[in-house]
């Protein structure tokens, strides 16, 4: 019998009761592993009941309690990596190293809620008028919710609720269906490590699921990580429904090389930001600007990298490409290589024909590379979130910036030179919200926060770091003054306090 994977509410596994169900398969053999409950609106209120009957006393919790519980949950997750990256290559396909990197990641953000007493100290100024003093605090909000996309299972998560449940919120994850298992494990590890029954929740489903956690009146903020079109849909919905959003969406990201780069250097990094985890990373480089006459040979160097990368089962040792995470996904990525000549671009290699032995139901699809390709061309255009790199030409470093600034997206962008004045121009002049110089994926460590710009964000609030910290908090002010026993009453003073 097909294995079930249930809901997490109130501190234990509970059964779906919709009678709804989504397959989960493993991409490496198109076979299906398991089927996953889809919640229905009752159990979306059971999970937010739950937790917000846990909000009153861990929201009041002392910092000491919360953090110590984030320090034994880190210490589960770091015995726990190898599972939890075997969970992840099981349902998502990436290779297993690239999934212990995806739990590494993920636990810096648990590094950092394990210090939020900093975050939290908030700030004090004495005697602003005579005997009065003011102070600003952070309190937390109550029940949160994270929506979570199919690429990172682990670690998108973790970009939200360590920060959450350290602020003192309770929290309602609802993550992709397609990749369901790694947070059903890590509310068990949280469980494990003491975190109280209700505060932390999964519920698995589609958009009836997500939509009943978008209108719940006591969810009093959304994070969301996915495509552009969604993430728009979660802010306008969540927003009109009185809650604080932060939606991050889809992604464009460009690596600008200019003539003096380092050849052999950003070829390395166009193959491992452009093909790594099969492409379906929003922060992937998806498009290569080369300036002036290095196009060329940068193409045949990425050429020569890319074609001998090995495509394979993510358990695989010598893998280091997966499949991708489901049939119907690679297709639509191969319409975009076989449409591509089409619209003008140059098919330097084809992955869409690839099949590997031993596997061959499974969503498999080779490394593809377009040169020349047409700012019109759909190619371009769109989030592929596939293993597909396109080269566009540009003769000066102003018409390459301009490439890159027209695109709607503004996630990450980087350059390659050795020329520090154009570094710099380049990260004050380009529209994205996470620039690399020489560095081709630009996330920012766990004390910094990860957001992009123009449709790749929909919200005020980056995720992690200290706008992470912002987002779960809401600010309060207090004025106070206290008599000095010495003094006597001296009446009733209705005026405004006197500043000097």
């Amino acid at each position: 019998m097909t294995k079930t994977l249930h809901h997490w509410i109130g501190g234990r596994a509970v059964e779906g009761a919709s009678g709804t169900y989504g397959p989960v398969t493993d991409p490496a053999t198109g076979a299906v592993t398991a089927r996953v409950a889809f919640a229905g609106p009752a159990e979306v209120d059971a999970a937010v009941a739950a937790a917000k009957e846990a909000s009153t006393g861990w929201g009041r919790s002392s910092l000491a309690t919360r953090t110590s519980v984030l320090f034994r949950f880190r210490a589960l997750v770091d015995a726990h990596r190898d599972e939890l990256a075997r969970l992840i290559t099981a349902e998502h396909g990436k290779v297993h190293s690239d999934a212990l990197g995806e739990v590494a990641r993920g636990l810096e953000i648990v590094d950092l809620a394990c210090g939020i007493p900093v975050q939290l100290k908030g700030e004090l100024s004495t005697e602003v008028a005579s005997r009065v003093d003011v102070a600003a605090i952070r309190q937390p909000l109550g029940v949160v919710a994270g929506i979570t996309p199919f690429n990172f299972p682990a670690m998108v998560p973790m970009w939200m609720f360590p920060i959450a449940v350290a602020c003192g919120n309770t929290f309602v994850l609802k993550p992709s269906e397609k990749d369901p298992s790694a947070s059903v494990r890590l509310a068990e590890l949280l469980a494990e490590a003491g975190l109280p029954d209700g505060v932390f929740n999964v519920v698995h489903g589609d958009r009836a699921a997500v939509d009943r956690l978008l209108e719940h009146p006591d969810v009093q903020a959304v994070s969301f990580v996915g495509s552009t079109p969604v993430a728009r849909h979660i802010h306008t919905t969540a927003a009109a429904h009185g809650k604080r959003v932060q939606a991050l969406g889809g992604a464009k990201n460009h690596m600008l090389v200019l003539p003096d780069a380092d050849l052999d250097a950003a070829a390395d990094a166009a193959v491992s930001a452009a093909y790594g985890s099969a492409g379906e990373r929003c922060m992937a480089i998806s498009a290569v600007v080369a300036v002036g006459a290095t196009g060329d040979e940068l193409v045949r160097r990425i050429r020569e990298r890319a074609e001998k990368v090995v495509v394979g089962p993510g358990h695989d040792p010598v893998s280091e490409m997966g499949p991708l995470i489901t049939r119907a996904h690679r297709d639509k990525v191969a319409s975009y290589v076989r449409g591509a000549a089409a619209q003008g671009a140059e098919v330097v290699l084809d992955g869409t024909g690839l099949t590997v032995e031993g596997y061959e139901d499974g969503h498999w699809i080779g490394i593809s590379l377009l040169d020349r390709v047409p700012v019109t061309a759909d190619a371009y255009r769109d989030e592929i979130f596939g293993p597909v790199l396109c080269v566009l030409r540009a003769e000066t470093y102003e018409e390459g910036l301009a490439i890159v600034n027209a695109s709607p997206f503004g996630n990450g962008a980087a350059v390659f030179t050795r020329d520090g004045g154009a570094a710099r121009r380049f990260q004050l002049e380009v529209e994205a919200g996470m620039v690399g110089v020489n560095v081709p994926i630009p996330v920012p460590v766990g004390y910094h926060s990860f957001g992009g710009w123009k449709d790749s964000l929909f919200g005020d609030h980056h995720v992690y770091g200290n706008d992470g910290t912002h987002f779960y908090t809401r600010g309060k002010v207090v004025t106070t003054r206290w008599p000095d026993p010495a003094d006597a009453p001296a009446g009733v003073d209705l005026g405004f306090p006197r500043n000097h």
